[in-house]
């Protein structure tokens, strides 16, 4: 097995304020794609029983609460959600980063809004402290292009791998005859554009 390749078995997913006003300033990318994407890693660790911990920032101020379709995929994660009280590196807060640590895994799938403020900081911070990162660059955004462009060539260059949602899940799944490929198929063909 590729060294570079995550698994299931040692992979945990991160989705980070996915709430209903941050998602509404990005303009890197389609509001309604990113939030597909998210809702696609949510699932698929769900389908794969893979850890998945959420957490928000500020939920009773302009950032709003996180997409209720996180409570319909995985209840018991959104009512786990960890709420920061503005820390912007998610990592620094005591309550995430124990919930990353209690997974147990050191490969970390990671996605964020925004890119440049709530994805970067923990995937630097994360980086720092020896886990493996992918950041699913299109289940996230910024407000503008440049600042998403910016933020994923800095978290490249620390040396997280910079991927899509579609790439993540194919590369978890490996087979489409493996458990993990029949798995992810659903959540896969919802992505897949109808014409």
């Amino acid at each position: 097995m590729s060294p570079d390749r995550f698994t299931p078995e040692d992979t945990a997913i991160l989705l980070i304020d996915h709430q209903l006003g941050t998602m509404s300033w990005v303009g890197s990318i389609d509001q309604n794609l990113m939030k597909a994407n998210a809702l696609a890693l949510a699932k698929s660790a769900k389908a794969l029983e893979m850890p998945l911990v959420l957490t928000s920032s500020l939920e009773d101020h302009a950032q709003g609460r996180l997409a209720p379709e996180f409570e319909q995929i995985a209840p018991a994660e959104f009512a786990d959600r960890i709420q920061r009280t503005g820390v912007v590196d998610a990592l620094e807060d005591p309550a995430f980063a124990r919930a990353v640590t209690d997974t147990g895994r050191r490969n970390l799938i990671i996605a964020g809004v925004t890119n440049d403020v709530c994805t970067i900081y923990p995937t630097l911070t994360a980086l720092s402290q020896g886990y493996r990162v992918e950041v699913v660059a299109d289940a996230g955004g910024s407000t503008t292009s440049i600042a998403d462009e910016t933020a994923l060539r800095r978290m490249q260059d620390a040396g997280a791998m910079i991927t899509s949602t579609n790439t993540t899940l194919t590369g978890l799944a490996r087979a489409w005859d493996s458990p993990a490929g029949q798995a992810l198929l659903p959540t896969i063909a919802e992505l897949i554009p109808q014409s």
